[in-house]
């Protein structure tokens, strides 16, 4: 595409060629009051199972508007299957996490509750919405799925039954007692098929109480990240970033460049 469109809009219906997609009040928003676009304008539309479409703005209100979708630039693409399970943070970065986590490509967002967390809830439209914008701006063709807040210890307990977990290894960011390296951890892992999941707890780490509870529990797989402390969310974004290199989809194949033809 000779002039690629810099907006970019998830839009939550099936996508075709000559199809009109509805605008919801929020994007129409955006699109009028933010950046000044009007009917006849061009922007692209995306979902994980339309991949992303070039697409004509043909109506624009207060309330909504509707794009005329023209042709598809991007096919889709499967997503990479990793999930996050994570302690709230204070200050604002949970959202930070929702944010960074989309853009390494995390599958799902599983937030939890732990002894040693404090933060009791979290705004789930919010944490969502955060995970669209980000998705937006990365050029990820999907939005990750965000769970609502669960107590750690449900989770484990549900973990064997759950067709989507059953199979799922779940490595736990450990910060003391026995651990694998992250990366042997990882390669081991990718080698056997099994999807994978990473559990980084919160400021403070997880309790001991936790950490024993989760060492005897058989589909977890306690890792070490290194030799220094590291904030929860940097915990997060290193697990996620390893494993992207060593088992996702930041190399198509080996030696091979993962990064789409427009760039």
């Amino acid at each position: 595409m000779a002039d690629r469109p810099r907006t970019r809009l998830h839009i939550d219906t099936p996508l075709a060629a000559g199809q009109s997609a509805p605008l919801s009040g929020d994007q129409a928003h955006y699109l009028r009051g933010v950046l000044r676009q009007a009917p006849g304008d061009r922007l692209l539309a995306f979902n994980e199972a339309g991949g992303e479409w070039l697409g004509e703005i043909s109506a624009l209100t207060k309330s909504g508007g509707t794009i005329t979708l023209l042709e598809q630039t991007r096919a889709p693409v499967a997503v990479p299957d990793v999930w996050l399970l994570f302690a709230p943070l204070k200050g604002g970065r949970t959202e930070y996490v929702v944010e960074k986590a989309t853009e390494l490509g995390v599958a799902r967002l599983c937030p939890v509750l732990t002894r040693r967390g404090d933060v009791p809830r979290v705004n789930l439209d919010r944490l969502r919405a955060n995970a669209v914008e980000a998705a937006e701006q990365c050029e990820r063709l999907s939005v990750p799925v965000v769970d609502p807040l669960a107590d750690l210890s449900s989770v484990l307990a549900g973990w064997p039954a759950n067709p989507l977990t059953r199979d799922r290894t779940l490595f736990v960011a450990a910060e003391t007692g026995a651990a694998q390296p992250l990366a042997t951890a990882v390669t081991a892992a990718t080698a056997s098929g099994r999807p994978a999941a990473f559990l980084v707890g919160p400021e403070g780490g997880l309790h001991p109480g936790e950490l024993d509870q989760l060492a005897k529990t058989p589909f977890v797989v306690p890792v070490g990240l290194g030799p220094r402390i590291l904030r929860a969310d940097t915990a997060a974004f290193a697990v996620l970033a390893l494993w992207q290199a060593l088992a996702g989809d930041w190399t198509a194949a080996p030696g091979q460049d993962a990064r789409p033809p427009f760039r």
